[in-house]
């Protein structure tokens, strides 16, 4: 019965959906106020009924109601409760019904925090966002329905995949997609501004805090997926370059680009053109990675389905707006005005910069991710476009970005002094060339580009803490005065530094795993021993148990450094239940140097294994540095200018104080 009334409940927020997509723009044409405030109301009733339908589904997940074929399909009695709540969104029916619910807790937010937006604008954003969820909701409901009953009703399901159950991938999709969907608040906000034809300074403002709540979500989505990786499937590294990482990753490079570019536009009325359209591609790339995920195009551990059918739905929802919102785009872009003017040496044209290097970058991925499958259908050739590729194409375009991100702080709007900026960076230029020799000296091989890459994330890292000192004026005045000027700083000042130090620390984690990287791949017996590193591993022997719905395999390795005891790591090897198949759990040893990473492989006479050893230096400055920048993000979101609604609050104290 609870199944009924979750199927219900989805049934009546499509239809809820479909009045908010209609009469708010209604309103909005015609200037009635009624109508207008009628897509709020339509707003927090769709979200209560998805809310209502997800919960449904997960108490049949949580109680393991096997007349549910989609919790036959990717659920079992013997699993842990954990992965039966994760597996409501580990599967393709699952994860879109969470999909739609995270697009109405966007548009609820709207409705909930947009008092200060203007009537017109939050009707028609209301009105785009509901379209979403009315072409996604129809399409949960006629060709992926994860209510549907089966009879007679099996005894037990098939299982979830094992590599999915893990505690990260209970966290990894939600925050991907409060990523990619989030990225529908800015391309909601770009067609009612175009519908309107009003682009302006206010409308940046009010479209940056959803841009930036979005893309902290993806950035901290998209780096638990990249710990996952690590240390659930074996290969000791972070980063492969498969197709739906790629998918996830496009729409966070033209997201970084976006909000840089609404920030130049809230600024100086610059960049309109170049920032409507970016809110619309990055979008455009969410729904691009919905496709790609959930058509059967690619093979990957991150594709969820492989229907043919339900690839050509999504493809024509895709097709719908995308072509639609660029059609519109076209049609009004003559009339957007760019507004102020600027030197090329200036804060908005290190922007500008920025923005051209994150949109190029951006199509180098998509060219490399898409090319195959053009090539496939074109000629029937398999290809595959990996690391080598991405490395010549992507990599030389994130060099100058991250030379010129700690100069664009230091230029002044409108016309910078270049020179001046160069000065104030003298100390973070020395600390990297310091870094850099230090490298050399350490290590004393690699590719030549190592050591300047260290150096260089050292640079970022140290001009986003001079940024501040710039700006309490440390050195030039008194010592509380210049705390003075730190306190009274914004928020969004310290968010932002923040970040930038947050991607310094990943440069230095992203060169110093990938040039120093040491690999061994040996069979050792009981008792045997290999030196990694510095570190020697002496294998003990490995063990038989038994968990909950597997059965594991578990070595056993004594590491010492310089004779003195250091850990004990267990890799091991499971065999699942439902579905049988095997995974590989890595034994990791975190120290200051690095990683030591072991991962079992074959089982060889006298007890023996094949091992893949892996150090890896400096690797989770990766996770640390993504993190802080997801930290950062949140400083600056926190930042009452930002905040949505705040103006009205303003007032409204104002107006209490005076009365």
């Amino acid at each position: 019965m609870i199944v009924e009334f979750g199927h219900f409940a989805l049934v009546l927020a499509v239809l809820v959906a479909v009045y908010q997509m209609i009469v708010p723009a209604v309103g909005a044409w015609r200037g009635d106020g009624r109508l207008m405030q009628s897509g709020d109301a339509a707003a927090l009733t769709q979200v209560m009924l998805l809310a209502i339908a997800f919960a449904a589904l997960t108490q049949a997940y949580v109680v393991s109601d096997f007349s549910v074929a989609n919790v036959v399909a990717n659920s079992h009695s013997t699993k842990p409760l954990i992965y039966r709540i994760s597996g409501v969104w580990g599967n393709h029916e699952g994860s879109m019904l969470l999909w739609v619910l995270i697009l109405a807790i966007f548009g609820a937010a709207v409705a909930v925090f947009g008092s200060n937006l203007p009537a017109t604008l939050r009707a028609n954003v209301l009105s785009v966002q509901a379209s979403i969820a009315v072409a996604f909701g129809l399409f949960i409901l006629f060709t992926s329905n994860p209510f549907e009953r089966l009879s007679p009703a099996p005894f037990d399901g098939r299982g979830l995949n094992p590599i999915l159950q893990d505690p990260a991938l209970a966290f990894h999709p939600p925050f991907l997609y409060a990523g990619y969907v989030g990225f529908s608040m800015a391309f909601s906000f770009a067609i009612a501004a175009l519908m309107e034809g009003r682009i302006d300074a206010a409308w940046a403002r009010w479209v940056r805090p959803w841009t930036l709540a979005a893309w902290m979500c993806l950035t901290l989505g998209i780096a638990m997926g990249s710990w996952w990786a690590y240390y659930e499937l074996g290969w000791g590294g972070w980063w492969f370059w498969d197709p739906v990482e790629n998918a996830s990753f496009m729409p966070w490079l033209a997201g970084t680009a976006l909000l840089h570019s609404a920030l130049v536009m809230e600024k100086r009325e610059a960049l309109k053109v170049w920032t409507i359209l970016l809110a619309i591609l990055t979008f455009s790339l969410s729904l691009l990675g919905t496709f790609l995920v959930r058509s059967g195009v690619l093979t990957s551990v991150h594709a969820f389905a492989v229907d043919p059918a339900r690839g050509v739905v999504i493809l024509g929802i895709m097709v719908l707006f995308v072509g639609g919102s660029l059609l519109l785009f076209g049609l009004r872009a003559a009339d957007l005005k760019q507004g102020g003017l600027f030197a090329p040496i200036s804060r908005e044209g290190s922007l500008v910069l920025n923005n051209i290097l994150l949109t190029v970058s951006c199509a180098t991925v998509l060219v490399g991710t898409l090319y195959p499958l053009a090539l496939e259908s074109v000629t029937g050739e398999k290809i595959s476009v990996g690391a080598p590729f991405f490395n010549l194409t992507f990599v030389p375009l994130m060099i100058p970005l991250l030379v010129a991100l700690p100069f664009g702080p230091f230029l002044a709007w409108k016309r910078g002094d270049l020179y001046g900026a160069a000065q104030r960076l003298t100390f973070a230029a020395v600390a990297a060339l310091v870094v850099a020799i230090a490298t050399v000296a350490v290590y004393q091989r690699g590719p030549w580009l190592a050591p300047p890459a260290m150096g260089l994330g050292v640079f970022v890292m140290a001009g986003a803490i001079l940024e501040l000192a710039y700006r309490g004026k440390v050195g030039q005045v008194s010592w509380d005065e210049a705390w003075r000027r730190l306190t009274n700083l914004p928020r969004s000042v310290y968010g932002t530094t923040i970040a930038h130090f947050g991607v310094g620390l990943m440069v230095l984690g992203i060169t110093a795993t990938s040039a120093y990287r040491h690999e061994t791949v040996v069979a050792l017996k009981p008792g045997e021993t290999v030196a990694v590193s510095g570190y020697v591993l002496e294998y003990k022997g490995a063990r038989s148990s038994k968990g909950p719905n597997y059965v594991e395999e578990t070595g056993e390795l004594a590491v010492t450094r310089d004779g003195a005891p250091v850990t004990v790591l267990y890799p091991s090897k499971r065999l699942y239940d439902a579905p049988p198949q095997p995974t590989t759990e890595a034994g990791i040893h975190n120290s200051w140097r690095g990683d030591l990473y072991v991962a079992l492989g074959d089982a060889q006479d006298a007890g023996g294994f094949a091992m893949r050893i892996y150090f890896n230096p400096l690797v989770r400055f990766i996770w640390i540095g993504a993190l802080i920048m997801f930290i950062g993000g949140g400083i600056s979101l926190s930042d009452r200018r930002l905040r949505v609604g705040a103006p009205v609050r303003a007032r409204r104290r104002e107006q209490g104080a005076a009365a």
